[in-house]
């Protein structure tokens, strides 16, 4: 029974760490990638998208960003919503392209990432540990009214705090690997 409550929180535990991975790829590096601008929001017709829905962005060299706009008219929106933005350079529109040049990154600058991706790995561990406690408490419930046997009880403890250091791990291994390529 309490199997099924493990199961039931993995798919949970599995959103936290895409969630976490996604929210990293958005800070940038020494190195450009199209996810430090695709989800930017321009108004263009007076109607909000992402850059992704507007324009192939692509990366031709490892600090440009290259934005090609599927209509001309879209550029002056993309500019605008770009220099709002705390990508760390200002774009350059050149005839039908934008181009995105990124600096190198200073040591103060790269500090504060450091700082903001130990934060964002601190909100991912106590999203999983209050899974943990829902599931934790579902177990304890369903001991109560007899649904759990005790020595099930203390298994299913054991097995659910196994199942929360592994993605805790995780956690830790794509947090150190994004520290590593801020410090390049």
């Amino acid at each position: 029974m309490y199997k099924e409550i493990l199961d039931k929180i993995k798919p949970e535990l599995d959103k936290v760490v895409g969630f976490f991975d996604k929210e990293l790829a958005k800070i940038r590096t020494s190195r450009a990638t199209p996810s430090l601008v695709e989800d930017v929001v321009a108004d263009c017709f007076g109607q909000k998208f992402p850059l992704k829905q507007l324009a192939a962005i692509s990366v031709p060299e490892p600090r440009q960003i290259l934005i090609q706009p599927w209509d001309r008219s879209y550029i002056e929106g993309i500019v605008q919503a770009l220099g709002k933005t705390g990508v760390g350079a200002s774009p350059v529109v050149d005839k039908d392209v934008i181009r995105i040049n990124l600096p190198s990154l200073s040591e103060e600058y790269r500090k504060n990432l450091i700082r903001i991706i130990s934060e964002k790995q601190e909100e991912a561990r106590k999203t999983i540990r209050r899974w943990r406690e829902e599931a934790w408490e579902e177990i304890q419930e369903k001991t109560k009214t007899g649904e759990i046997r005790e020595d099930d009880k203390f298994r299913a403890k054991d097995e659910l705090q196994k199942l929360v250091d592994d993605y805790n791990k995780k956690i830790e291994d794509v947090g150190e690997k994004k520290k590593k390529e801020v410090l390049e």
